[in-house]
C-alpha cells in the first residue's frame, strides 16, 4: 500500500487510540469510588495506557491486530470485575469507553471492510455477553455500541480503501505523464536523427533503381514501423476502469490500440479512436491475432506493396474493426475451396478466433475490387 496517504490515517487512528485512552482515564479517576473493585479500575487503565504506547510505536501485522483485539476484550470484560451489577444495569459505559474501536479501525485499514466488520463483532460479541450475564439486560447503550462498532468498520474499511486506491491512481497518472513526457522527447530527437536519413534513403533509392530501390523500400517500411512505434500509444498495459465482466476472457482491461499499432508498416495504415479501447486482456490479443492473420493473407496473395487499412470503432457495445486492402480480390466460392483443402487461415485464424469471442465476420470481395473484412467483437 502507498505510504503517504497510509500514514496519515495510521497516524490518525493513533491520535484516536490517545484520546480516546484520555477520556476513559477521566471516567475511571471520576467514577472509581463508586467501583466495586476501585484498584482493578486503576490496573486496567494501566493496561490501556501501555497497550496505546505500544500500538501506536508497533503498527504490526495480522498477528499483532490479533493481539490488539484480545487486549481491547479483556480489558472490556474486566469492566464485570470492577463495575457493580447495578451500574452495569442502568447502562453505566464499560472501562474502556470508545477505545476499543481503536483495533476495529486498524483492522478496516489493513484488510477494508470485511476485516473491520469482522474485529467490530469480534469486540461487541463480548460486550454483548457481558450485559446478558453480569446485568441480565440489554441495554439501549449496548445496542448502540454495537451499532457503532460496525459502522466504524464498514466507514473506516471503505474510506480507507478509496483514499489509497485514488493515491495508486495518482501515482500512476504522474509516472504515465512522465514517460510520455520521455517518449516525446525521444520522438523528436529521433524525428530530426533516424527518421530523417530513412526518408532520404528511402527517396534516393526509388531514383537510382535495382536494389537501391529495394533498399529504399525497406527503408521507408523501418520509417513507417519506427513513426508508429514513437507516435502510437505505448505497450498495452491494464487500463483503469472495471473489471471484465464475469465469464469474459481475461481479467484485466488492456488497450487494443497498442496491440494493433506494431502492425502499422510503410503499406499497412492503422486507424484508431483518440482515446483507449479497452477490451479483457485475452480478448484484445486474440482480435489483435485476427487481424495480423486478415494483414498476413493480404502479404501472401497480394502483390508486394499492395496497401492496406485498418479502421478501429469502438460504440461501447461492441468494438468494430475493418481491414481493407486494394488487392485483387477473392474469387467466388476460392475461401471454401481453401477450407476444403486443408488452408484454414481465414476460417481458422479468423472466423475462429471471433466467433470463440462471440463475435461475426464479415468478407467482401470482388475481383479486382479488392477486399474488406469487418471483425465484430461484443463487450
Amino acid at each position: 500500500m502507498s505510504a503517504g496517504v497510509e500514514a496519515v490515517l495510521w497516524r490518525s487512528i493513533a491520535v484516536f487510540r490517545a484520546v480516546s485512552c484520555a477520556y476513559a482515564g477521566a471516567l475511571i479517576v471520576s467514577a472509581h469510588g463508586d467501583y466495586r473493585r476501585p484498584l482493578g479500575g486503576f490496573a486496567v487503565l494501566a493496561v490501556m495506557a501501555a497497550w496505546t504506547v505500544l500500538a501506536v510505536r508497533v503498527r504490526g501485522g495480522a498477528r499483532f491486530g490479533a493481539a490488539d483485539v484480545a487486549v481491547a476484550v479483556g480489558c472490556l470484560l474486566a469492566t464485570g470485575l470492577v463495575e457493580t451489577r447495578a451500574e452495569l444495569a442502568a447502562g453505566t459505559p464499560n472501562l474502556t469507553v470508545s477505545w476499543v474501536a481503536a483495533p476495529v479501525m486498524a483492522w478496516a485499514l489493513r484488510g477494508g471492510i470485511r476485516h473491520g466488520v469482522g474485529a467490530a463483532v469480534a469486540v461487541a460479541v463480548p460486550d454483548v455477553a457481558l450485559r446478558a450475564l453480569y446485568a441480565g439486560v440489554f441495554t439501549q447503550t449496548t445496542f448502540n455500541g454495537v451499532v457503532l462498532l460496525l459502522m466504524v468498520g464498514v466507514i473506516v474499511g471503505s474510506l480507507g480503501r478509496l483514499a489509497l486506491g485514488a493515491e495508486r491512481r495518482m501515482a500512476e497518472a504522474v509516472a504515465l505523464e512522465t514517460a510520455t513526457r520521455e517518449r516525446e522527447r525521444l520522438a523528436r530527437d529521433i524525428h530530426d536523427s533516424v527518421l530523417q536519413v530513412l526518408a532520404l534513403v528511402q527517396r534516393r533509392g526509388g531514383e537510382l533503381g535495382g536494389e537501391a530501390a529495394a533498399l529504399g523500400r525497406l527503408a521507408g517500411e523501418q520509417e513507417a514501423a519506427l513513426r508508429a512505434l514513437i507516435s502510437g500509444p505505448a505497450d498495452p498495459r491494464p487500463v483503469p476502469g472495471p473489471r471484465a465482466a464475469s465469464g469474459a476472457p481475461g481479467g484485466d482491461l488492456v488497450d487494443l490500440r497498442a496491440l494493433l499499432a506494431r502492425r502499422g508498416s510503410a503499406t499497412v495504415q492503422i486507424a484508431t479512436p483518440a482515446t483507449p479501447v479497452p477490451l479483457p486482456a485475452e480478448t484484445a490479443r486474440e482480435v489483435a491475432a485476427a487481424v495480423g492473420a486478415a494483414l498476413d493473407n493480404v502479404a501472401a496473395h497480394c502483390p508486394p506493396g499492395t496497401r492496406a487499412w485498418v479502421l478501429v470503432e469502438d460504440d461501447g457495445a461492441a468494438v468494430t474493426i475493418g481491414v481493407r486492402d486494394e488487392g485483387p480480390g477473392i474469387a467466388a466460392g476460392r475461401l471454401e475451396e481453401a477450407a476444403g483443402d486443408g488452408r484454414l487461415g481465414v476460417a481458422q485464424s479468423v472466423r475462429g478466433r471471433i466467433r470463440d469471442l462471440g463475435g461475426t465476420v464479415e468478407i467482401v470481395s470482388a475481383p479486382g475490387q479488392g477486399t474488406e473484412i469487418e471483425l465484430t467483437v461484443p463487450r
